[in-house]
């Protein structure tokens, strides 16, 4: 693969269920309020060290708010060797309204 793909939430349910990686690229507190369950926050803070710690080889799913923001992060994470990368079409919106029970808070900190 040497582009993302866009991805409806179903087949990034599929690619959860094989072990693919979800990264939340939405502010911090949109990411305590609601998040994927089992998804991890990455932002400009924890870029470097998920770089560096990443499969590469893993697939990656992207998500932000409404799918647009999650399309350049793919991009970039595409050119920082990631060899399977996608954004989730609808973005955490879509997910929460296809799979409700799978919204997960942040305990307060």
């Amino acid at each position: 693969m040497t582009d993302f793909k866009r991805i409806a939430p179903a087949q990034a349910q599929a690619l959860r269920a094989q072990g693919g990686v979800v990264v939340d690229i939405r502010d911090p507190q949109s990411f305590a309020l609601g998040h994927i369950s089992g998804s991890q926050h990455l932002d400009n803070h924890s870029l470097h060290d998920f770089i560096a710690k990443a499969d590469l080889d893993q697939p990656l799913v992207v998500v932000c708010y409404h799918g647009n923001s999650s399309q350049s992060a793919a991009a970039y994470l595409v050119g920082q060797g990631f060899a399977e990368v996608y954004s989730l079409d609808g973005g955490i919106e879509l997910w929460r309204s296809t799979y409700p029970a799978d919204v997960s808070q942040s305990p307060a900190e």
